[in-house]
């Protein structure tokens, strides 16, 4: 029985999608201009878990999940002037860097990636509908939602009048009808992107193109709509109220998940602070089941503090697992057992989740043979459910950093290795153990077995 918090609600509900057979997820995605924060990869790893708990219950083609490139943009606009470089050669870099980052974090592709410049038209009917419904009006070039026609504007975020100013993202303009209403679609100057519209030529506020790409890609209601906590308002606040407006007040979700803050210190993680730290750095000492791990460290919704403590312990928690994987070669197929399941179906619980991958840990080292193959094999179903183990045990032990130029790349380990082996035949302990300690102060592990050593990273 999945359970999942309801932002909109507020209370941990069961989740029933309008269709088991088409479960319909959206979240939003970033916006492609620059390198993206490990505070942005949260929520993508975070709904990845999710995407994986909705495939197992409900099955793999059943499960229908976008998440958006935003590709036109004040800030990518800012960044062609900035660097020279076309606005699609910055967008399609940094989509394509944000989705290789991904497949490190064993991210699971989405089933739509949808991009904002490839739905104006659509972004346009919308505006249109609004306008005429009487819940949008024109004025110098801009359509507008009218904020005070939605009677349940701020339910979501509970953003009172002040909070709602002060939260806008376009400042105030004496064309508005109401300090708080906000843009649907806005005039282009002539150096800038834009496209013809009844409005003049121009292009679409940011809330607006969620919305249309919903619609689009989704449908009308969807089952699940996710994003950072920081989107609540105005963002999905604004998604709520063009949307239900557009479709005769149908909602726009059934559910609304928020993922949590990653904090650096006392604050939280944010370019404008410039307290941010990028995947493409920390995959460059990392690996990335090993971020992965520590990113599901905590309970989605709490806040999460980012710390180089916190990356060691997850890597040796995985080295733990890994060593299992390592000594006993799953044996088939297995089921995976409650005590992992039953905390990720309990609004994704992640921490009683990890606690009982150890618990499956403790269990089959006390065991032999094909007991313990079997065991193993369970260990391995539950972690690949949250996305880990996904590595072959010796890989995993023997991988190293793509940056760390002063590591031994695994052929001077190997040749190392044969050389310390020739010593031992030889008699030749002296060179035989100066070798081992060589390698043991590089953080290398030999290992003597009967079908002869091998080696791991510590």
């Amino acid at each position: 029985m999945l359970q999942l918090y309801d932002s909109l609600s507020r209370e941990k509900r069961l989740f029933v999608p309008g269709d088991p057979a088409r479960v319909t997820m959206y979240v939003c995605g970033p916006t492609v201009y620059n390198h993206a924060h490990i505070g942005n990869f949260r929520a993508a790893v975070v709904f990845d878990l999710l995407f994986r708990l909705l495939r197992r219950r409900f099955g793999e083609g059943a499960v229908v999940y976008a998440r958006n490139f935003t590709d036109i943009d004040d800030k990518i606009i800012k960044a062609s002037k900035e660097t020279g470089a076309p606005i699609a050669e910055i967008t399609t870099k940094y989509a394509r860097i944000y989705d290789e980052e991904l497949s490190a974090f064993n991210c699971l592709a989405p089933t739509a990636k949808p991009a904002a410049t490839g739905h104006i038209a659509e972004m346009i009917a919308l505006t249109e509908r609004l306008v005429a419904q009487g819940f949008a009006y024109a004025a110098k070039g801009h359509a507008l939602f009218s904020v005070g026609k939605f009677a349940d504007y701020g339910r979501l975020s509970g953003a009172d009048a002040d909070e709602r100013l002060a939260g806008a993202r376009v400042e105030i303009a004496p064309y508005k009808e109401n300090a708080a209403d906000f843009v649907l679609w806005k005039p282009s100057k002539a150096d800038e992107p834009g496209w013809e519209s009844p409005w003049g030529r121009g292009r679409p506020g940011w809330h607006l193109e969620c919305s249309a790409m919903i619609e689009k890609v989704l449908g009308e209601t969807i089952d699940i709509h996710g994003g950072g906590q920081d989107l609540k308002f105005p963002h999905h606040e604004n998604e709520i109220a063009q949307s239900a407006c557009a479709h005769s007040g149908a909602p726009l979700a059934r559910y609304w998940l928020h993922n949590g803050f990653l904090n650096m210190g006392a604050d939280k993680m944010s370019k404008s602070l410039g307290n941010v730290a990028l995947p493409r750095d920390l995959l460059k000492k990392h690996h990335g089941e090993t971020l992965r791990f520590a990113l599901l460290s905590a309970q989605y919704r709490q806040p999460l503090e980012w710390t180089d403590d916190l990356i060691e312990q997850s890597k040796k928690q995985l080295d733990r697992f890994y060593r299992l994987l390592a000594e006993a070669a799953p044996d088939g197929e297995a089921d995976i057992p409650e005590s992992v399941v039953l905390p990720l179906e309990d609004d994704m619980n992640t921490p009683e989740a990890i606690a009982g991958l150890h618990e499956l840990r403790d269990i089959a080292m006390q065991m032999e043979g094909e007991p313990k193959r079997r065991a193993a094999a369970r260990l391995k179903a539950a972690g690949a459910l949250m996305g880990f183990f996904a590595s072959a045990p010796e890989a995993w032990f023997k991988w190293t950093p793509p940056s760390d130029g002063a590591a031994l790349t695994a052929e001077a380990i190997e040749a190392m290795l044969a050389e310390r082996t020739a010593a031992r035949k030889a008699k030749d302990f002296k060179t035989s153990d100066r070798i081992r300690d060589a390698l043991a102060a590089e953080g290398v592990i030999i290992e003597d077995g009967q079908s002869g050593a091998t080696w791991r990273r510590v």
